[in-house]
């Protein structure tokens, strides 16, 4: 689905991005583990088309995304789920929803399985409670919730989700998690950045590790368990 190939990419005047390789494959969530400053942030940007590519290339759905603007790329089926949540605090929770709603189509011209308000009620059952106070009256896991929710609105087909359990208590993390299984199910493919060791190698059928701006290592959740030198020197775990 998203092949990422041999990407640079600055953030100013800094290097931050030197050959990122990483495939998202089709109805999976893939993981992106590292520690604080190696990129995983940068390369969301990157793929959103928030952040210029110096060289290489992002092909998804064998679309070429370099050099598209983030409009474009959420046309594209992409959608994103940001680090700190950004909800928009003066709008209801239903107009933070409502936004950027989209409808999905498939090939065949025919609407698919689409989010709709009602089915992202139907996933969190909070929001539809509080659905006319505003986005700032949230708690954290519910504003959480409400980004979640936004992106899904969009009918995307890749969800790219940046640190979704930062800032958040464990039981949230826990409902966190088991709302991304659930997602799978959903004719949707996930990418997942995270450091929460836990969360993402629970979530996850495939993993990355970034490290000052290359991936040092990629196998299966069950093959990093096992690998303790590899997450002692990345991860620090």
């Amino acid at each position: 689905m998203l092949e990422v190939k041999d990407v640079h990419a600055y953030r100013g005047h800094s290097y931050v991005l030197q050959g990122v390789n990483l495939t998202v494959p089709d109805a999976a969530c893939t993981t992106l583990l590292g520690r604080n400053g190696m990129g995983k942030t940068t390369l969301i940007r990157t793929l959103m088309g928030m952040t210029p590519l110096s060289s290489g290339e992002v092909i998804f759905d064998g679309l070429r995304l370099n050099s598209r603007e983030p409009n474009q790329v959420a046309q594209a089926g992409l959608a994103l789920v940001p680090q700190g949540r950004h909800v928009f605090p003066s709008l209801s929770v239903e107009e933070n929803l409502t936004l950027a709603a989209r409808r999905r189509s498939g090939s065949d011209g025919q609407t698919r399985d689409e989010w709709t308000l009602e089915r992202v009620y139907d996933l969190f059952p909070n929001l539809k409670t509080r659905r006319r106070n505003g986005g700032g009256q949230l708690s954290g896991g519910e504003q959480q919730m409400l980004a979640i929710g936004r992106a899904l609105m969009t009918n995307p087909k890749l969800l790219l989700m940046d640190e979704p359990s930062e800032g958040l208590a464990p039981v949230i993390v826990e409902k966190l998690a088991e709302v991304i299984v659930g997602l799978l199910g959903e004719d949707l493919s996930i990418l997942l950045v995270e450091q929460n060791y836990h969360l993402g190698v629970d979530s996850a059928q495939h993993v990355h590790i970034l490290s000052k701006g290359v991936v040092v290592w990629e196998g299966s959740p069950q093959e990093l368990e096992a690998a303790e030198d590899v997450k002692q020197m990345h991860l620090g775990v």
